[in-house]
């Protein structure tokens, strides 16, 4: 039988089992939400917000995408999540914090979705963090972009993907929305960012802290074009994105649809609209569902029909919530399930040192690591500042890479460290291996919210569905009076992410093994190399450089090395120790158990994320005396948190304090050469805190 059809202005037209569809879900989202607040001493024990005065735009967004497509909802879009096909029952189980939440397995909060499943849009996952995700979703639509250009779909699919990136008006005042803007104008990237305007941020009004709306800021923004619309009215936000849609997959280009909203529940269940709401009747008036019950009567459907159908929705309703209510809550055993995704990467590989090779600077040997890789895996692709053709690095450590990849795979990106990071995320999500560049550590934090908040939690709030499987390579160390902003130590605060990996290395050899153990791991793996040891110019330091290994060669993570070991005589009689340390203090080490032969061990960590403790805690076990090395400043450091886990693991068998040597506790590497090296540690200093613990 023939679907019936209904005129509307002209040229459009829904047809009736749509709008019937639409009135379902309406109703549906409306019915949760008062539920919700009916049983708010139960469902307001974890924080939650719903889509009251949101349901139109979003329903006429959520049934129109595909599976083929990729969505980015926000935390009060559950009208949107209704519209892609997931049930009450589904979302409830998220509100609840239930072990079977299809998103995180009761990790995170109601309305925050993760979902990869063929029959529906995937949804990677993203924080509550205010405008959060729009870096990660254009990272997404980047992504697609290049696995379009590249011909790397193997998927079979009718129709070109979109990407939707939902948020509200207020998270546009956010510098990290404009850093996505900026580049998917500049890339002119397939994605619709959904701007749902209420006016409101918390108690915030936007008449308190907007200069202009979301279109306005967006039209700034040369070739993102934008439409603004009553998101309450459902005929015309269903065929507004319609045509934005139809457009973003024929032409690839970006939109911004800012759809006016009132906002009719709390902020959150946490934050009451009573408490300074004073536009609650006003806004009453634009209540997408009396709008919507209004227009359907007009076209001719039945009161008694829609009643009917509202009716059911709320039955059904009610039995998801019951049936939610039973659910089993989470497992305490499962609470460290799903830190990292299992790497495949557990034995050292290839040939480290192949004979009749000429050693190699530290520098290339990262640049012949990512090169092989590159040959080899299409999908393997670089960015970053300055990593492009015209100088392939500020090191030189991407030379002659974009030469022989082209732009598309090796490519500059506008001086924006959120993005960099942060994109990361949609690039893995959609199957490709981003490896890209902050140019120095001291560069770093602008990026960090990126790395912290969407990176490091992906695969543990997903419950396993999307871990982020990048490398960031990170220039750092104190090296010819780099000054305060280019010779900074950051592993400290990097180690204490939970969920990423960082590595150290301190010899060319090892930085090709780690790349390559870090392109097969499926997690997000920090590359810290130290700049000082990139070409062994400074002295001591000639061992950094060394026989390039094989291009099958893979270091695993977790894996010390033992750069020279004590003579037997002198750890039978308690004169010995071991040096705990990475990156330049493997050779200030070197350099100062010179004075001491026979008595000196010293450990390379290599990675620091995970740690070898079995090689560490042996060598303590050995020699009683140890000491640990850094180039950060001591106080609050990794170097303290490594001395409290050997204390804690080898406490029995220490005959001396732990020592720790590092840089002075000032708050930057001064400029001035010999304040540098007054500032830093060097043989000296550490023969001499080898010769107390000695002699302790």
């Amino acid at each position: 039988m023939e679907e019936k059809v209904l005129p509307l202005k002209e040229s459009f037209a829904i047809s009736e089992n749509t709008l019937l569809k639409a009135w379902r879900l309406i109703c549906t989202a409306k019915a949760m939400s008062e539920l919700f607040e009916e049983n708010k001493s139960v469902t307001s024990k974890y924080v939650h917000a719903t889509s009251r005065g949101h349901e139109a735009i979003q329903m006429a967004v959520g049934m129109q995408l595909k599976p083929c497509d990729w969505v980015a909802p926000y935390y009060r879009d559950d009208a949107m999540l209704l519209a892609i096909g997931l049930k009450p029952f589904d979302l409830m189980l998220q509100l609840l914090a239930k072990r079977k939440d299809p998103f995180s397995g009761g990790r995170t909060y109601y309305c925050h979705p993760s979902l990869n499943a063929s029959e529906f849009p995937k949804i990677p996952h993203q924080s509550s963090a205010t405008g959060m995700q729009a870096i990660p979703t254009t990272g997404v639509a980047m992504g697609i972009q290049y696995k379009e250009k590249l011909n790397l779909n193997q998927e079979k699919q009718s129709e070109k993907p979109v990407v939707v990136c939902s948020f509200g008006d207020a998270s546009i005042t956010e510098g990290e929305v404009a850093e996505a803007f900026q580049m998917a104008a500049l890339k002119k990237l397939p994605i619709i960012y959904l701007v749902q305007d209420n006016e409101w941020d918390i108690s915030a009004h936007a008449k308190e802290i907007r200069a202009q709306d979301a279109t306005q800021y967006a039209k700034a923004f040369s070739g993102i074009e934008t439409r603004t619309i009553n998101g309450s009215d459902f005929f015309e936000s269903y065929n507004t994105i319609k045509e934005v849609i139809e457009i973003v997959r024929k032409e690839r280009r970006p939109f911004l649809v800012h759809a006016k909203v009132p906002l009719l529940n709390h902020h959150t269940s946490g934050v009451r609209k009573e408490w300074y709401r004073d536009d609650l009747s006003e806004q009453q008036s634009r209540d997408p569902y009396h709008l919507f019950f209004r227009s359907l009567t007009k076209q001719g459907f039945k009161t008694s029909t829609l009643q009917q159908i509202e009716a059911e929705a709320r039955e059904n309703v009610q039995n998801d919530y019951n049936k939610a209510i039973e659910e089993e809550n989470p497992k305490p055993e499962e609470v460290s399930h799903h830190i990292f995704a299992p790497t495949p990467i557990t034995e050292e590989t290839g040939e480290r040192a192949p004979a009749h090779k000429q050693p190699t600077v530290m520098v290339d040997s990262a640049l012949f690591a990512i090169r092989e890789l590159m040959e080899k895996h299409p999908e393997c692709l670089l960015y970053g500042q300055d990593v492009g053709a015209r100088l392939g690095g500020v090191f030189r450590e991407a030379a002659t890479l974009a030469q022989q990849f082209g732009n598309t795979r090796v490519f500059n990106t506008p001086i924006q460290e959120a993005f960099i990071i942060g994109s990361t995320v949609g690039m893995s999500a959609v199957g490709l291996k981003p490896i890209v560049e902050v140019q120095f550590a001291d560069y770093i934090w602008p990026g960090l919210n990126q790395l912290f908040t969407e990176v490091s939690r992906s695969c543990y709030l997903s419950n396993g569905k999307w871990p982020v499987s990048m490398i960031l390579r990170v220039p750092i160390g104190a090296y010819g009076s780099g000054g305060p902003y280019h010779s900074s130590s950051v592993e400290s605060v990097l180690t204490n992410i939970k969920g990423i990996k960082v590595a150290y290395p301190s010899t060319g050899a090892d930085l090709k093994g780690l790349m390559k153990a870090a392109y097969y791991d499926p997690n997000p793996v920090v590359m810290l190399e130290h700049k000082g040891l990139y070409w062994s110019k400074i002295k001591g330091t000639e061992e950094a450089k060394t026989i390039e290994p094989d291009e099958n060669y893979i270091l695993p993570f977790g894996k010390a090395r033992i750069v020279q070991t004590a003579e037997q005589p002198n750890i039978e009689k308690g004169n010995s120790l071991c040096v705990i340390t990475y990156g330049r203090g493997v050779y200030w080490s070197k350099s100062a158990a010179k004075f001491f032969p026979g008595k000196v061990e010293i450990i390379d960590l290599r990675t620091l994320v995970p740690l070898d403790e079995e090689t560490i805690f042996n060598s303590v076990k050995k020699h009683g005396r140890c000491l640990i090395l850094t180039e950060e400043p001591v106080s609050n450091s990794f170097a303290m948190a490594l001395a409290g886990l050997v204390q804690k693991n080898c406490f029995e068998w220490l005959d001396a304090p732990i020592e720790i040597v590092g840089a002075l506790n000032i708050p930057a590497p001064p400029l001035n050469s010999i304040l540098e090296e007054a500032y830093l540690p060097n043989e000296e200093k550490v023969a001499s805190a080898i010769n107390q613990l000695l002699s302790y």
